[in-house]
């Protein structure tokens, strides 16, 4: 068995010309160096590069000094994190191993020195060409193993090309770490080779073996990485532009209608962003220019909206707009579809963070669509139900929507499990007015959800994170964690720049909200379900907030969710008020002169 680092100018396309199952592998979470790349690939794990205490020290001659302050500096990370565990399994095996050139010291190798007997089963780790590779291939024979991935530079999040040759491989690769045909991460491949030896690999390592499916399509594979390389870059203008132009419109229509049209401006402006999302589900599809994915949503959106407003009245259209967009993610996550996750709201693999079903953005603007989605849905379609039938709708989608996006075999997220029981239990209490009862229904509602999550994960087999991270945790001290890191990231998330500047204008308008709470209570009296629903929403956002390893995220995108639904029963309120007033005045008596 061989490993082979080509050239970091290596492509997809070469590697399959020249016989390998190729794919793409994750360099690392978020952007790292070539040699914390070396060092996940040897650990057979990762975390944030945020979540040492100390950074990566520089690569020095004295390789053993290097190991030990890498390996001290383990320590300190909130995980099960072995530094070259990879050497140390194949040490302690009946395997002799040989590595040489300069990532030798980072594998946790001694450059050019070997490691057991050479008359056994070898493993070498060496420099090769892409003629290398091809003359390699076709030497393979019986149940040789050729592992070849381009070199990591350090100096981008691209992730790296890789193919493997042997028995066995003969489509685009693929690992159950991402599900996603052509992506796998470093962490895949210790596992991979020690699953070759007949190793047994260590709990310590957090990937998994990879594998071959299908035939190879390398242009397919191409063209992963490249929606994969757009969507961090490219999200902020899509969604920037598209709310810039739609709320300065609103107040141009506002300004020159001397308020007349304010509340039909933001009726439709409310259902372009709820629409927003399935737009950007629609481009992942698509894959078009960066220019051209801006002029889907920015025109697409307001243009659903105003389609959705000439066939539905009042709150009937929010729900309308809410259910379209939860059922077409539900849908997509079920059927196995990579498009959730390639939409620019979607998890972004190319991160190396997630790579299937829906991320903190979806998880944090469904949970308002979700909850106090519902409460529109009862708004509109059935105002005069009971309150015990109110409650029991709203329980029954936010079970259903928490097994569909939390489920392993499907959107695989651990905080939907959390966020949703918890908003729909809440507004269940507050729709049937059970007050402390429904208090503690709610409290005692994601447990349990959690706990069937983890009946069905196991008895499906799924292995999805809630499994990886929490059941097979290896005692309280493992447990803890896995509660330390999401903290930690959690707070690392509050620092960033570009949330610092939306976090005060949160906490404006939540004060605003609690000084104008009357006029609030107002706006949503004809409306109880709606009501309902949007307190529900803001416990299951306070709560994703607290709970989550991006909670400045949840905070930001569940808030501007909940403005939506905030200014659409505004709007709403309004024409009841004008219903009402054309009422008295025909009734009332005319009084003569």
């Amino acid at each position: 068995m061989a490993l082979l680092w080509l050239p970091p100018q290596t492509t997809v396309a070469q590697l399959a010309a020249a016989g390998f199952s190729p794919g793409l592998m994750s360099a690392g979470l978020g952007s790292v160096s070539a040699q914390q790349t070396y060092l996940d690939i040897s650990q057979g794990n990762r975390v944030f590069d945020s979540l040492y205490d100390e950074p990566l020290p520089p690569l020095t001659r004295d390789c053993q000094a290097w190991q030990e302050e890498v390996t001290k500096r383990a320590e300190s990370a909130p995980a099960e994190i072995v530094p070259f565990l990879l050497p140390s399994s194949l040490r302690g095996s009946n395997v002799f191993v040989f590595s040489e050139g300069p990532w030798s010291c980072a594998l946790g190798f001694a450059p050019g020195i070997g490691i057991g007997h050479p008359e056994t089963s070898s493993y070498r780790v060496e420099p090769g060409t892409l003629a290398a590779a091809r003359a390699a291939v076709r030497g393979l024979h019986g149940d040789d193993l050729l592992i070849a991935i381009a070199r990591p530079t350090g100096k981008d999040d691209d992730p790296l090309p890789i193919g493997i040759a042997g028995r066995g491989f003969d489509g685009d690769l693929s690992s159950d770490s991402t599900r996603t045909g052509g992506y796998v991460l470093s962490t895949d491949v210790a596992p991979t080779i020690l699953d070759h030896f007949g190793i047994d690999v260590p709990a310590e390592m957090s990937g998994e073996a990879i594998r071959s499916e299908g035939s190879v399509d390398a242009v397919a594979i191409e063209s992963l990485g490249a929606r994969m390389a757009v969507i961090g870059h490219r999200r902020g203008p899509v969604i920037g532009w598209s709310l810039l132009v739609w709320l300065g419109l609103l107040a141009l229509a506002a300004a020159a209608s001397r308020g007349r049209f304010a509340r039909p401006a933001v009726r439709l402006a409310g259902l372009a962003i709820v629409y927003m999302p399935l737009l950007m589900l629609l481009g992942a599809a698509l894959e078009p220019s960066e220019s051209a994915e801006v002029l889907l949503v920015l025109l697409g959106a307001p243009a659903l909206g105003a389609l959705t407003l000439a066939l539905f009245r009042g709150y009937r259209a929010l729900a309308v707009a809410a259910g379209l967009t939860v059922l077409t993610y539900g849908v997509d996550v079920i059927a196995g579809s990579p498009l959730t996750s390639l939409s620019l709201l979607g998890p972004n693999p190319g991160l190396g963070v997630r790579f299937y079903g829906i991320g903190n953005e979806l998880e944090a603007l469904l949970a308002v669509l979700v909850v106090a989605g519902t409460g529109a849905a009862l708004a509109g379609f059935a105002p005069a139900a009971s309150r015990e039938r109110s409650a029991a709708a709203f329980l029954l989608v936010g079970l259903l929507c928490a097994f569909v996006f939390a489920a392993g075999r499907f959107g695989a997220d651990v905080g939907a499990a959390i966020v949703f029981p918890i908003g729909a239990a809440i507004a269940a209490a507050v729709a049937a007015e059970r007050g402390r009862r429904g208090l503690l229904a709610a409290v005692a509602a994601p447990f349990a959800v959690l706990a069937l999550l983890a009946l069905i994960d196991l008895v499906s087999g799924a292995n999805a994170h809630l499994t990886r991270s929490v059941l097979d945790a290896g005692g309280l001290g493992d447990l803890a964690d896995v509660a330390q890191r999401r903290l930690q990231l959690s707070a690392h998330s509050f620092a960033r720049p570009v949330l610092l500047v939306f976090l005060p204008v949160i906490a404006i308008l939540v004060g605003l909200a609690i000084w104008r709470r009357d006029r609030l209570q107002a706006w949503l009296r004809p409306a109880p379900a709606l009501r309902a629903g949007l307190i529900g929403a803001v416990a299951a956002t306070a709560v994703g907030t607290l709970a989550n390893d991006s909670g400045a995220l949840l905070l930001e995108v569940g808030t501007a969710y909940l403005l939506v639904f905030t200014g659409f029963a505004w709007a709403e309120s309004k024409k009841e008020h004008d219903s009402v007033d054309k009422k008295l005045h025909f009734r009332a008596p005319r009084v003569k002169p």
